[in-house]
């Protein structure tokens, strides 16, 4: 793979080739291990990619790591990173610090799996350093953050790739015409609707406040694990699996659960190419601190199609149904069909001639080609937006009016400043 500085697989292939010309011309007979130059059932060194894990939490061979191999990645993870590690950190194989850890020219992948709150600046500099990236969901905590990934992605040309890829199985008749649709344009007040139900977490992760202040643990780096977030005297909750009750660090049911379900929608509909223009919400007044319930939220695209979001957890649902004739839910197919209907036969005509979007690939793919993956950061904002505007409408209690092409709130000095959430210094996008 590319990279800058270290050894890659074309100083690899350059050096073996060197070797073998300089035996042939000694007259020497030079035998080369299989497994060296790779091939079926061998995997050859300059094939495998160091990586870094950073923020480890419990994750083994089932967790993060397992499944960026099972994405086709083959890596040997040669540092972990992880704030709870000040006791035994050695800056060798074991760090607090992930910029210590990412001036290594033998890490060649940043492996993130830390709260939300430190993905964006995690990943930025990784592939600042040269680096790829595998990060977790969610993507980032705010929406501002989200663009900031997409930038770098694009402008240090590494291969990103958020922990989630259902949209892979999405790419049959009427997904890729749906996708054809939504992104040409020629959409204009459609009618359009589909509903989300359920499988988002809500109460699991709704939070209460004021727990008991504790002594910071003493393998625990606290302001480090802060980071850009405020920083605030050590209380249990607000460290491990109970983090995404709390806004500073995620979103809740909708941070933990919300790109699962909305990664596979969100390729056919292309709601990962434009963001909301208006997003409202119904819930309870919500507490500064934690998170909390609520009942539903609606977002309508530039097309005028709608997603609606209902949690099944508390309150009444949108009373909304989609808009699918002869059945309901994600039936791309029959969506597709009654989108198309909503067009004149001139636009139907111009769908049609359209080239279909390329193909979806993996991140080991990826990697191996330097194409973009099926989560890449400029599709993984977009969709994530999904889940950061329905935050920010309950949070305000107030419906939303999203200028698509800045991503602010029009209006809304309040809503802007979740939008774009302020970062505690030294920390900054």
């Amino acid at each position: 793979m590319a990279k800058k500085g270290g050894f890659s697989r074309r100083d690899f292939l350059k050096g073996t080739a060197a070797t073998v010309a300089a035996a042939t011309a000694v007259g020497s007979f030079l035998i080369v291990p299989r497994k060296v130059l790779g091939g079926p059932g061998n995997q050859a060194p300059s094939d495998t990619v160091g990586s870094v894990l950073v923020g480890c939490g419990d994750q083994g061979p089932t967790g993060t790591i397992g499944h960026v191999r099972e994405w086709g990645v083959p890596h040997e993870l040669r540092a972990k990173c992880d704030v709870k590690f000040k006791d035994i950190a050695n800056n060798k194989d074991i760090y607090t610090d992930f910029r210590r850890v990412l001036e290594r020219k033998d890490i060649d992948l940043v492996i993130i799996a830390t709260p939300p709150h430190w993905h964006a600046l995690i990943s930025i500099a990784a592939m600042q350093a040269g680096k790829d990236v595998f990060c977790e969901k969610p993507m980032t905590r705010f929406v501002v953050e989200g663009q900031a990934v997409a930038d770098a992605e694009k402008r240090y040309g590494r291969i990103f790739q958020v922990g989630v890829n259902y949209r892979m199985g999405r790419q049959g008749r009427g997904d890729i015409l749906c996708r054809k649709i939504m992104t040409s344009g020629l959409l204009k007040n459609s009618k359009a609707v589909l509903v989300h139900k359920g499988n988002l977490k809500v109460k699991a992760w709704a939070g209460a406040p004021a727990h008991q202040i504790e002594a910071v643990p003493k393998n625990l780096d606290w302001d480090m694990y802060c980071g850009p977030s405020p920083m605030h005297p050590f209380v249990r909750q607000r460290f491990g699996g109970s983090h995404r009750q709390y806004w500073d660090y995620d979103g809740g049911g909708l941070g933990d659960m919300g790109f699962h379900n909305f990664d596979a929608p969100a390729y056919p509909y292309a709601m990962d190419t434009y963001l909301p223009v208006e997003v409202e919400a119904y819930a309870p007044p919500a507490h500064p601190e934690v998170t909390g319930m609520w009942a539903w939220a609606k977002l309508k695209y530039p097309s005028g199609f709608t997603y609606v979001v209902e949690s099944g957890e508390w309150g009444p649902s949108s009373g909304m149904t989609s808009t699918v004739p002869g059945g309901n839910g994600d039936n791309s197919d029959k969506l597709a069909d009654f989108m198309m209907a909503e067009l004149s036969p001139e636009d139907q005509a111009k769908v049609k001639a359209m080239p279909d979007p390329p193909k979806l690939i993996n991140f080991g793919e990826a990697v191996k080609t330097r194409k973009p993956s099926c989560g890449n950061a400029a599709m993984a904002h977009k969709t994530s937006c999904i889940m950061h505007y329905m935050n920010v409408a309950i949070r305000t209690g107030r419906k939303l009016k999203i200028n698509p092409d800045t991503g602010m709130v029009l209006g809304d000095d309040e809503a802007n400043r979740l939008v774009n959430v302020e970062m505690r210094a030294p920390w900054h996008l």
